[in-house]
């Protein structure tokens, strides 16, 4: 049974609506829903919706808006969402390489599992990947599902410098580095395609609620793409969940083909 959503303050200038304590693909849906609705009405004052993984915050200007005009508007908005059809996600395809100097630690998550690094990239980029939430650094992207048999611990001593792009693993986690930062992740590849690019319109490449697909490609394909992504001529290739999954059941949190 679903948990009734609740509104909760946050500051001076935003709520939060939750619906529920958990990570699962049902609840994402439900904030996927909820920012969908809100995003539809466009209501004078709103200023930002940020989705997690179980709750969107709304950020609202209080000098439009009262907390009580934002807080019944809120609550409204949760009886429409429940009857509302969500568009199906896309799928984005991020072309990957790993091991060698992209991916330094590919080789720790074989040891450490047990497998050969071949093994470790096949059951990696096997699955569509749900894009529950941005954060950390922009366009970080938090994503579900990954294979446990490659789930590796965080590094001992992190590093003071990751490079943007560099895809990896702590726990049962994968993600992207956006942007050149501190981390503890364990770096099994990197992708030359910018998650975050502030001189373009929309900055962002990847949104929750759709899901990410990792593609191996070899030096040589990933240096074309880089000389491409330059000359802002590449577009990764995209598809529609539905059109790939229509057949489809969902298997372990993630899907395989």
């Amino acid at each position: 049974m679903e948990r009734p959503a609740s509104v909760k303050i946050a500051g001076d200038s935003a709520l939060v609506v939750e619906f529920g304590n958990e990570i699962s693909e049902s609840i994402s849906n439900r904030v996927r829903a909820m920012q969908a609705v809100l995003e539809h009405e466009k209501l004078q004052g709103i200023t930002e919706l940020v989705p997690t993984y179980r709750s969107l915050m709304v950020h609202y200007d209080p000098r439009t808006l009262t907390y009580q005009q934002m807080s019944a508007h809120l609550h409204e908005a949760i009886t429409k969402m429940e009857d509302l059809v969500l568009p199906s996600p896309k799928i984005i395809e991020i072309p990957t390489l790993y091991g060698g100097e992209a991916g330094p630690d590919l080789a720790n998550v074989a040891r450490h599992n047990g497998l050969e690094e071949e093994e470790v990239i096949r059951l990696h980029s096997g699955r569509d990947y749900l894009i529950y939430m941005l954060g950390f650094t922009p366009g970080f992207p938090y994503l579900g599902g990954m294979d446990s048999r490659i789930a590796t611990p965080r590094l001992e001593n992190p590093r003071t410098k990751i490079k943007g792009g560099s895809v990896g693993i702590a726990g049962s986690q994968t993600g992207i580095y956006s942007i050149d930062s501190p981390g503890g992740w364990q770096i099994i590849g990197w992708t030359p395609v910018p998650l975050f690019d502030p001189g373009v319109e929309q900055p962002f490449l990847l949104k929750a609620g759709n899901y990410l697909r990792f593609i191996p490609v070899s030096t040589e394909e990933s240096t074309r793409i880089q000389q491409l992504v330059e000359s802002r001529e590449y577009h990764c290739n995209t598809h529609r969940y539905h059109d790939v999954y229509k057949n489809e059941s969902v298997r372990g949190g993630g899907h395989s083909e």
